[in-house]
């Protein structure tokens, strides 16, 4: 993967967001017990996990959508749980942070436009109309849909053009955190490489630090710096793929080392390969 040195000069070891100890249970079924991760500011980091192991529950805990029973969640330096969910302090840093979940999660009702104004409209109501709408357009654009996207509705859009349009509203408040839930399902092999490359573009250009969770190990090849791997109720580990494969824990060598690990990873050796069926 070829790193950007001005991305490079950006991140750091300073972690951007901290957990510790955290501890997820529905009912009876345990999900996270005593879990800890330290994201770094200015990397996308990738996260990893079987079927059921909370990779979504972990994310929904950071922002606030899931209470955990225990631990501790500080992100940029603000303690988030137990808050006045109307702390001035709290809602200062959820402007920070934008979020695509898995499905897009538009609302049907609204335009691609009117969709990427809602975080505008909620932290600044008292924003010009136009104002508002210039912002769109230019998120719109900036995340890879034509300049004539703005006026359609998510039915009129493909699943790659809503995952954009998810995007575009993540980004409509510039932030400095980036939450990705599985941003490439769905999507055919040109389709998931081609968003691949434009959010590497996005973080490198805006500097942004991206948690990401996905099953693509294209993706983690392709634009991921380290890889949190969920196992155990814990996360068992984290690196580069390099130094997860030397790992000798089964889940870790079954995922990265078996015929489709395999294949991502020897694709990764080559970046100048073309994507198949893509024009040369």
């Amino acid at each position: 993967m070829t790193q950007d040195p001005a991305a490079s000069s950006r991140r750091s070891d300073a972690p951007i967001i901290e957990i510790r100890g955290l501890v997820n249970r529905f009912g009876d079924q345990l999900v996270h017990d005593g879990l800890d991760l330290d994201v770094r500011r200015g990397e996308i980091l990738g996260v990893v996990g079987g079927s059921g192991t909370g990779k979504s529950v972990l994310m929904r805990s950071i922002i606030g959508l899931q209470k955990p029973e225990a631990g501790e969640i500080n992100v940029l330096g603000e303690p988030m749980l137990d808050r006045d969910p109307d702390d001035p302090a709290l809602l200062a840093v959820r402007k920070r942070w934008g979020i695509l979940f898995q499905s897009g999660a538009l609302f049907s009702t609204l335009t691609v436009s009117e969709n990427v104004q809602v975080p505008l409209r909620e932290y600044y109501p008292e924003m010009p109309r136009q104002l508002r709408e210039e912002i769109a357009a230019y998120k719109i654009l900036m995340t890879g849909l034509p300049d004539n996207a703005g006026p359609k509705f998510p039915s009129e859009l493909s699943g790659g053009m809503k995952k954009r349009a998810g995007l575009a509203r993540a980004l409509a408040l510039d932030p400095d955190l980036l939450f990705l839930d599985e941003p490439t399902a769905g999507l055919d092999p040109i389709g998931a490489a081609a968003f691949d490359e434009q959010t590497r573009e996005l973080q490198q250009t805006l500097g942004l630090t991206i948690f990401l969770i996905t099953h693509d190990l294209d993706t983690l090849h392709a634009i991921c710096d380290r890889v949190a791997v969920i196992a155990d109720h814990k996360v068992i580990a984290v690196g580069t793929i390099d130094e997860l494969l030397a790992l000798d824990h089964p889940w870790i060598q079954e995922y990265f080392n078996g015929p489709r690990g395999r294949i991502a990873h020897g694709q990764s050796r080559h970046p100048g390969r073309p994507v198949a069926g893509a024009p040369a």
